[in-house]
């Protein structure tokens, strides 16, 4: 049986080098804006849930050492994406909370793309973490295609 060569990837000719360079320089990338963007989502859910986000609570939520965390916020306060206020913790900036809801969104999509595909709750969302930073807008339009044509 033939296969339809444009619906079966194993079938498409490869595209030229600069186009297929451009998928491996968003994989690349994608982990340096991942943990700005994990950080940042952090902060704005303790803080939206009425704490702190204390140095410590980023540490013990992330699996990290305080060190680790520091360092980060200092690299995040660089790129104006956080403050620090001595005695009083971790705020976003205008900017963080964009950087923190654009995340947040991503990673509810996919959640919720997966969870309409069968996958468990708790698989969902550890996947979700990682797929979110690699998603594209166009796969994220899809995925929310699917869902409003299955619900």
């Amino acid at each position: 049986m033939a296969r339809n060569r444009r619906n079966d990837p194993r079938e498409e000719a490869l595209p030229d080098a600069e186009v297929h360079s451009e998928g491996f320089r968003q994989t690349r990338a994608a982990p340096r804006s991942a943990l700005a963007e994990d950080y940042v989502e952090l902060i704005a859910a303790l803080l939206e849930d009425g704490n702190e986000a204390r140095q410590v609570d980023i540490a013990a939520r992330l699996g990290v050492a305080q060190p680790t965390v520091a360092k980060m916020l200092a690299r995040l306060a660089a790129d104006g994406l956080v403050t620090r206020r001595p005695y009083r913790g971790v705020f976003l900036t205008d900017a963080g909370r964009k950087v923190a809801a654009e995340s947040r969104e991503r990673h509810q999509t996919v959640e919720a793309f997966l969870r309409s595909l069968g996958v468990s709750p708790e698989t969902a969302r550890i996947d979700a973490e990682g797929i979110e930073h690699h998603v594209s807008s166009e796969t994220l339009a899809a995925f929310r295609r699917a869902m409003a044509a299955a619900g």
